[in-house]
């Protein structure tokens, strides 16, 4: 039973209220078939709306059951809408783009009623209307009665317990209208049927009651229903529009529209376009600059030495001190500052156990190690007749393989020109540059005319030189040692049995595409040569004797400076010519370093194979600082990736300042979609006010605008992708007729599958203010629209 108790409501434009109900009272059967008759105006149609919840009233109470809705709340009405009231309009109101079996599922849809039980329900309710071999039709295949049937069979989809007609007859013609009516009056056996009409003869013919409204009143009720006190046992169904379901509807509202479709993706997709083609180039460059420095990089060293720096510019004075100056200032004064506050120097205690850790990395990742020893060994050089001292500056350790082949590093990286790469310690090697050039004083070292224009390398290759053990080369003069230096002297150290010869094996030259060419030109030997002279130099008489004494360097005779550090400013030193303080002195650590006394090199350089060899290396060596207090770590310095790190910055920001242009058309790419989805609102209005007839919540209305932005988002997402593909293929092309680059365009699949989850996000963000404006639309005004 459906009972209205002093309904009332009223419209206000402006300054004017229009009375549409006024305090009417009406009682329903549940199953009778009610004609509501009256002029244009009369306040029928409003009150029909608000049978059906598709308006509400001012005042009083509509009551369904025996259960109130003035508590009802929107979702409330939805639910009463689906549930139970079924529509029958006189414009029929079926939605265009969808079939005449779909259109009649809908409100099932929403009631989610499982897919099988909806079709078998719509084609029992279609076949019961006389449609079962239109099915699969739409809307505009079909005659005004056949609409109006589906608009029937929609209504009666549900099950509801009340179907509301409004002027279903209007639009059709005499003899369809019978039809119509004879179906209708066929549902009104067992449901409540309220029809609204302006034909009297009509209504009292078909139905079992006229109500007659006029001025917002009820004038006259044939068959009137007294008050009756109803228990509550009515229940509401909640609905609810799955996704999904938005989707389909929002899919084939836009296959409606292709072509407008297709170009309103394109144009969304130009953005997505721009950033894709950027962080193709960019992807493509970094592995073209990658691949470019795992092989001009590999072999950059990992270099550990006894003394590091590291510069932090984060949060120092003198960063903070500089912002607040004005730079090129007209300042009439100086501002000091201490440059060191922007330096960290770490000390590396560098132990034979760091070094034995170090010699246990898998020589298969190394090509070679290189240790630079402050050694000053003892060489001599004789032309047959007269042995002279070599300044052993010009000398150097060339890397060698762990466990043995110390020439293999040569192999890889240098060329032989004359002679052998050195197969044993004593043999030496001289490195010249790219145009076989060689330092005076290094030619000079050797023995030969310095001032001569070319020298052959045959006079070269085979030469010898003496390496003498501190006890012939040192000998005590008082209570210091002196170099035994006279020319008889030297010639007898040079004689002398225990001098170890050496001889140049043969001269190397960088490759020409070589990578890795550290050594500068000069003569190179190995660093078993160098721990061969330091384990007899660590037994020495002038190792021993500088050991034992703290404060005097035994070679000059000079007092050691009181500070540890070699070269360390004492406050208010006076400076010497050339800058240098007054306490440069040696310090005793570094004469004995200088005297063979130490095995510890200065530093250490490891020549890795690749650059994977490299990653490798630098694990193995933190493996060491794992669980050690900073003071106790050993920094080292990779110098590969501080170049990687400053390249792979540029890189990175060039691409960051070119996507935020190409993002603007992200911007204009969202207000369009925007305008898009507004216009789609404008045009599916009715579509709207059909929805909401049917139960469907606001959050419904604005789930389906967002499946369209969704739908147009993705599909422009992909398009976007698709013609990004195809582009890199030219884009490749020309720049490997300008660079030699090949296939420097590549745009890597996970920034494709991002950039398509962008694009949907941004055009659903972009549909978001319609999609809300549409949920907001009155189903009334939106039922009225064309």
């Amino acid at each position: 039973m459906l009972q209205l108790k002093n309904i009332s409501k009223s419209y206000t434009t402006g300054d004017f209220t229009q009375v549409a109900l006024d305090k009417v009272s009406l009682n329903l059967r549940e199953n009778e078939f009610v004609a509501i008759l009256g002029p244009s105006g009369s306040g029928k149609t409003t009150c029909l709306n608000i049978i059906g919840g598709l308006d509400q009233y001012d005042s009083g109470d509509l009551i369904i059951n025996g259960k109130s809705t003035q508590n009802f709340q929107d979702s409330d009405w939805d639910a009463y809408r689906n549930n139970s009231v079924g529509f029958i309009f006189q414009s029929y109101n079926l939605i265009a783009h969808l079939s005449i079996m779909d259109n009649v599922e809908l409100g099932m849809t929403l009631s989610g009623v499982p897919a099988a039980e909806k079709r078998h329900k719509a084609k029992e309710v279609l076949e019961k209307v006389g449609l079962k071999d239109h099915l699969h039709k739409k809307p505009n295949q079909l005659s005004g009665g056949q609409m109006q049937r589906v608009a029937i069979a929609r209504a009666l989809a549900n099950d509801p317990d009340i179907i509301l007609a409004d002027e279903p007859t209007g639009a059709l013609d005499t003899q369809t209208s019978e039809q119509i009516m004879e179906l209708i009056k066929e549902i009104a056996k067992d449901k409540l049927v309220v029809m609204v009409t302006h034909n009297p003869e009509l209504a009292r013919k078909y139905t079992d009651r006229t109500v007659e409204f006029r001025d917002g009143k009820i004038i006259s009720d044939t068959d009137p229903l007294p008050d009756q006190k109803v228990s509550s046992d009515y229940k509401l169904k909640k609905t609810a529009m799955g996704f999904s379901t938005a989707l389909k509807l929002s899919f084939k509202n836009i296959m409606t529209k292709k072509w407008r479709t297709t170009l309103t993706a394109f144009a969304s997709s130009i953005g997505i376009i721009g950033i894709a083609l950027i962080l193709a180039l960019s992807n493509g460059f970094n592995k073209q600059i990658n691949n470019y420095e795992a092989g001009a990089l590999s072999n950059f060293p990992v270099s550990i030495s006894q003394s590091a720096m590291s510069f932090d510019r984060s949060e120092t004075a003198a960063d903070d001190a500089a912002t607040s100056k004005e730079e090129y200032s007209d300042s009439q004064e100086i501002y000091p500052y201490d440059p060191s506050a922007n330096t960290i120097m770490h000390t590396n205690v560098l132990t034979e156990k760091y070094l034995d850790f170090v010699k246990q990395i898998d020589p298969a990742l190394i090509d070679g190690i290189s240790y630079a020893r402050k050694v000053n060994m003892n060489i001599l050089k004789s032309d047959g007749k007269t042995a002279t001292a070599i300044n052993t500056s010009y000398f150097s350790s060339f890397p060698s393989k762990a466990g043995g082949a110390p020439g293999s590093y040569l192999e890889n990286y240098y060329d032989l020109l004359a002679g052998s790469f050195p197969s044993k310690d004593t043999d030496l090697v001289l490195i010249v540059d790219e145009y076989n050039q060689l330092n005076v004083a290094s030619v000079e070292a050797l023995g030969l005319d310095y001032t001569a224009d070319s020298i052959g390398f045959d006079d070269i290759v085979g030469q010898e030189f003496k390496l003498i053990p501190n006890d012939l080369y040192y000998v005590k003069s008082g209570d210091h040692f002196v170099v035994n230096g006279t020319a008889a002297n030297l010639s007898d150290m040079y004689n002398s049995t225990d001098a170890i010869p050496l001889r140049i094996a043969g001269i190397i030259r960088a490759q020409k595409d070589s990578p890795m060419s550290t050594m500068a030109a000069g003569i190179a030997y190995s660093d078993d040569l160098a721990l061969r002279f330091i384990t007899s130099a660590q037994a020495s008489k002038v190792v021993k004797a500088q050991e034992q004494e703290d404060t005097i360097n035994l070679l000059t005779g000079d007092v050691f400076p009181k500070t540890s550090a070699q070269t360390e400013m004492m406050p208010g030193a006076p400076m010497m010519p050339g800058g240098a303080g007054s306490n440069t002195a040696p310090v005793k650590e570094d004469v004995l370093a200088a005297l063979g006394a130490t095995s510890i090199p200065a530093s250490i350089s490891i020549y890795p194979k690749d650059f994977d060899s490299k990653e490798a290396i630098v694990e193995y060596l933190d493996k060491w600082n794992e669980d050690l207090p900073e003071s106790d770590m050993i920094v080292y310095t990779d110098m590969a990736a501080i170049v990687t790190g400053l390249t792979g910055g540029i890189m990175n920001a060039i691409t960051l300042v070119l996507i935020a242009f190409a993002s603007i058309s992200l911007v204009v790419s969202m207000i369009m979609i925007a305008i898009i989805t507004y216009i789609s609102v404008l045009e599916r209005t009715k579509e709207i006010g059909v929805l909401r007839a049917l139960g469907a919540r606001k959050k419904d209305i604005t789930r389906v605008f967002n499946a369209e932005t969704f739908i147009i988002g993705a599909f422009s997402g992909v398009l976007a992708i698709g013609i990004t593909y195809l582009l890199t293929i030219p884009a490749n092309i020309i720049i490997k007729s300008l660079t030699d680059l090949s296939n420097v365009a590549q745009l890597n699949p996970l920034h494709a599958l991002l950039l398509i989850l962008i694009n949907v996000v941004l055009t659903m963000l972009g549909g978001f203010i319609p999609a809300k404006l549409a949920a907001k639309k009155n189903p009334v005004t939106a039922l009225r629209s064309e």
